[in-house]
């Protein structure tokens, strides 16, 4: 796909979520698409290739939160992968908002490491890491206004993952499918023994779609005990329930 049909493409979704952008932020977006396509052929960062798809599924997916971060805030984004939803954000508002990303395998970070250097990203930093581990470092443990995940675990592992980061006041905001009732369910004695609380959950559709989203919108609204999370691997094998 040539630039001029990715920009008329990516300009139409976002005005149909109420996101303005400009021509260097477009290209900026261009550029990362085919860094990702380029980078996919030798290690897995997706199986969503085809430009109008990824447009959809990667790039509106990912800046639908936007409107839930305010300037001058600080997210950091658990589990990125090819840097999703946290380096959209950036080309987005990086000017404006401090963004750390994480993810437990290196070998995406140093393909995160050369989008940040094409792209001349600012303010915005890349952590190999297991989320449990970096979690119960004090330079980032409750520390953050957001912390942001799409698509890493179900809910109830999710917050152990996300509530330690967040200072109080912050807020989790989880990426989610379909059909979430039974998720939330599972989820609400972990999200009050972390410290949280569900604000918010707003249902959408990708625009010109019936692919269906929910975003998680959890206030934190007290600290989070020392024992959280437990030890990498503990939370998905044995969630709190």
């Amino acid at each position: 796909m040539k630039l001029n049909e990715f920009s008329s493409i990516l300009k139409e979704k976002l005005e149909k979520i109420n996101i303005e952008i400009n021509n260097e932020k477009v290209e900026s977006l261009y550029k990362y698409m085919n860094l990702v396509c380029e980078w996919n052929k030798n290690i897995n960062l997706t199986s969503i290739v085809e430009p109008d798809d990824f447009i959809h599924k990667h790039f509106i997916d990912s800046l639908i939160v936007e409107k839930f971060i305010k300037k001058n805030e600080s997210i950091i984004d658990i589990g990125t992968g090819a840097g999703f939803p946290g380096i959209p954000l950036n080309i987005l508002n990086g000017e404006v908002n401090n963004y750390t990303l994480v993810d437990s395998l290196n070998k995406r970070i140093i393909f995160l490491e050369e989008v940040v250097k094409q792209l001349n990203l600012k303010n915005i930093k890349l952590i190999h890491s297991r989320v449990e581990d970096l979690a119960m470092n004090n330079d980032y443990r409750e520390k953050f206004d957001n912390v942001v995940s799409r698509a890493v675990a179900p809910l109830n592992v999710l917050v152990e993952y996300m509530l330690p980061f967040v200072k109080i006041g912050g807020k989790c905001i989880c990426m989610k499918g379909s059909n979430i009732g039974d998720e939330i369910n599972s989820a609400k004695k972990a999200i009050n023994i972390l410290g949280g609380r569900v604000i918010n959950i707003e249902r959408y559709f990708l625009p010109d779609s019936d692919i269906e989203r929910n975003i998680i919108i959890i206030k934190k609204v007290r600290k989070t005990g020392t024992q959280y999370p437990r030890k990498a691997g503990i939370p998905r094998k044995n969630p709190i329930i």
